[in-house]
């Protein structure tokens, strides 16, 4: 009886991080569509860098979804399925939508603008279901490696999304590409068939045992110290990410190439830095895995600073800094999502979640909506140098943030605090 209770445990265990690898490969395709994908062609098509920066406002949405969070806290779309319901009911109108740009010229910035806005709106959406999804039904000791099924994911993502969606467009052109991509958004559509929920949620004649509200997050100290992180450890990224690509393209590197290092990283440091991240906070804890990823990433910005001043020469410098960032950055979803988890509430979760994740967003919007204009104005060298800086000292303030909090829990050295 027990080996039967054991197994059948372990089997659901299985079976929740296999629905939340599909549900964060359903989210990672488009936005890697739009994030990796489409920059680099608008560049080649003479779209200004300024443009392509203001491409980064698709991510408004994700930063404002904390907004509606506790109404998909709160209700079921659907009878028999809650947040089930909001994700395949997202996912179908994310996939019409792809199809939609089939329609429309890839020099055509507006158009692509409004389908991607919508596009933006649906994920965000479903992204609340998806975390809260995550945050409520995963056991503590789970939450690090369902993160780094997320990273992997993810990283999936990049793939189908950005490496591929770049090597079919460069071979095939824009219409097969976007055919393409929609096709395979199917797929994740099934993980929501096998989603099982028991949390009690409102109907139209039955409230919710509570109601989820921003103010209900606000109210816990807890809670707040981990926003003040949220907000500064990644104000550097969006400089330098939201115009890697387009620095690669001015500096002479082709589309297709792009495309498989970014491709390349995500299938191998990607992946592998997903499963390192959860070992280390195992190990370590939260404060020393961030604090180690920080400096990295800040030493990958420093070599696309020189890179751009000339003080290194070719591109393998900033190819080895490519994969370097791509690895930090998937190893910090692990850490930083983990670090969320353990402040959600059992009642609230998604909204708990999304206004931490949202949180992050916003400097790294505020990032990549001016880095195209500082390098109109300043040039590449200064944008990244300034990254350079920002990473540095976000660096140290967090890792103090973190064992301050550690030592005001009391009751466990600050390295293994929030692990």
């Amino acid at each position: 009886m027990t080996m039967g209770a054991d197994r059948s445990a372990g089997l659901s265990r299985l079976r929740l991080f296999a629905i939340l690898g599909c549900l964060y490969l359903a989210q990672a395709i488009p936005s890697y569509l739009f994030a990796a994908a489409i920059p680099p062609i608008l560049r080649e098509q003479g779209v200004s860098r300024t443009a392509i920066g203001m491409m980064s406002l698709l991510m408004l949405p994700l930063v404002l979804k904390f907004l509606w969070a506790p109404l998909i806290d709160r209700f079921r779309p659907l009878a028999r399925a809650h947040r089930a319901g909001w994700i395949f009911i997202t996912q179908a109108g994310v996939i019409a939508c792809i199809a939609a740009m089939m329609w429309i010229k890839p020099t055509d910035v507006t158009g692509i603008f409004a389908i991607g806005f919508v596009i933006s709106v649906l994920m965000s959406t479903q992204d609340i279901a998806t975390d809260g999804y995550a945050a409520k039904y995963l056991d503590p000791r789970d939450r690090p490696i369902g993160n780094a099924i997320q990273g992997g994911s993810v990283a999936l993502g990049v793939v189908l999304g950005g490496t591929l969606g770049l090597l079919i467009y460069h071979h095939a052109g824009w219409t097969p590409m976007l055919g393409v991509v929609a096709a395979i958004s199917v797929l994740p559509l099934f993980a929501a068939l096998g989603m099982r929920e028991t949390d009690p949620v409102a109907t139209a004649t039955q409230p919710a045992v509570t109601r989820p509200s921003i103010m209900r997050f606000l109210r816990r100290p807890e809670a707040r110290q981990i926003l003040w992180i949220a907000l500064i450890y990644r104000a550097s990224e969006g400089l330098v990410k939201s115009m890697e690509g387009s620095y690669l393209v001015d500096a002479g590197v082709p589309l297709d190439v792009i495309g498989y290092l970014s491709g390349g990283a995500a299938l191998t440091v990607g992946l592998g830095g997903s499963a390192l991240a959860a070992y280390l906070l195992h190990k370590r804890g939260a404060a020393s895995v961030l604090g180690l990823l920080g400096t990295l990433r800040t030493v990958c910005f420093l070599i696309f600073a020189l890179h751009a001043f000339g003080a290194l020469g070719g591109f393998w410098p900033i190819f080895g800094a490519s994969f370097l960032q791509t690895l930090v950055r998937y190893m910090e979803i692990v850490a930083l999502y983990s670090l969320f988890m353990a402040v959600t509430s059992s009642d609230q979760p998604g909204t708990d979640f999304t206004i931490l994740s949202c949180a992050q967003l916003i400097v790294y919007l505020v990032g990549s909506m001016v880095a195209g204009r500082l390098a109109d104005m300043m040039g590449y060298f200064a944008l990244f140098a300034l990254a350079t800086a920002l990473s540095g000292v976000a660096v140290v303030a967090t890792y103090r943030m973190l064992n301050a909090y550690g030592a005001k829990a009391g009751a466990r050295p600050a390295q293994e605090a929030l692990s």
